[in-house]
């Protein structure tokens, strides 16, 4: 495997620099893309690095928990300011808010809930039957002839068996595939990338594709990831008018459980 360019690099991608009285700079880049805007998953991730860096000063060592965000405005590629506030320091749970803007203009807002993750084994779990590795037979996004935004910055994989729309045809809003960074180990932050990772599953449900913004997210952390391939399966319950829902589950190559992730987000138009 060849060293990724380190524009590429998911830990390049998500330095937050202080700027004092709980104000933190972050560059939003031209990779970690969809199309000409900020991939959501970045954003999350860079909404959740402002909050553990402005508890880090009264909480040793935090991980994310919880982290539920209102996507109000799609940013550009470009400097993002994050304003953070503490509302509850806690010794099993602290919660902070954290506002991103950009050119004046509010872009996210969320809430992030840090403690610490479970070492031990779950007792009970009900999660994706994938192998840990993707099969051979799997869709690499990275080999199309010009890769760019996502398929270019990490390692991806698609079960093709669940992505019809890349065929032309129809089938029900469910995905699998696989996702890992390059050259970096697999981090809790990469495992809350991959909640919004895939395709939106809405793509199998005929003749809507395109953009389809995010309008609410909210992901669960579980555990510290095992290094690895992480395996995802999407699904949608709904998809009603201009509005579809997404539940994401994200497994690391131990088997367990590392993120959750609903989505509220709004369909791309139907083509005729």
């Amino acid at each position: 495997m060849q060293p990724a360019p380190a524009a590429t690099l998911f830990r390049d991608a998500i330095g937050v620099e202080p700027l004092g009285d709980g104000r933190y700079g972050a560059e939003l880049g031209t990779v970690w893309t969809v199309g000409p805007k900020a991939h959501g998953g970045i954003l999350l991730v860079l909404l959740a690095q402002a909050g553990i860096a402005r508890l880090g000063a009264d909480v040793p060592d935090p991980d994310p928990l919880a982290i539920a965000a209102d996507f109000l405005r799609a940013p550009e590629p470009g400097p993002v300011e994050l304003a953070t506030e503490v509302i509850k320091l806690g010794r099993t749970a602290s919660v902070v808010s954290v506002r991103m803007t950009q050119g004046g203009k509010p872009m996210l807002t969320a809430s992030l809930t840090a403690g610490r993750l479970p070492d031990d084994e779950p007792r009970w779990a009900d999660l994706p039957d994938m192998p840990a590795d993707p099969p051979a037979d799997t869709f690499d996004p990275g080999t199309r002839r010009d890769p760019t935004g996502l398929s270019s910055a990490c390692d991806m994989r698609f079960d093709t068996s669940t992505v019809p729309f890349m065929r032309g045809e129809q089938g029900p809003p469910l995905m699998r595939g696989w996702a890992r960074p390059r050259d970096e180990p697999t981090d809790v932050l990469f495992a809350l990338l991959a909640g919004d990772l895939l395709p939106p599953a809405v793509f199998n449900v005929g003749g809507r594709f395109g953009w389809a913004p995010t309008v609410q997210l909210t992901a669960l952390l579980r555990a510290r990831p095992a290094p690895g391939w992480l395996r995802l399966e999407s699904r949608a319950a709904t998809v009603a008018g201009t509005w579809f829902d997404e539940d994401v589950t994200v497994v690391d190559s131990a088997g367990r459980l590392v993120c959750q992730a609903r989505q509220l987000a709004l369909s791309p138009l139907e083509r005729k």
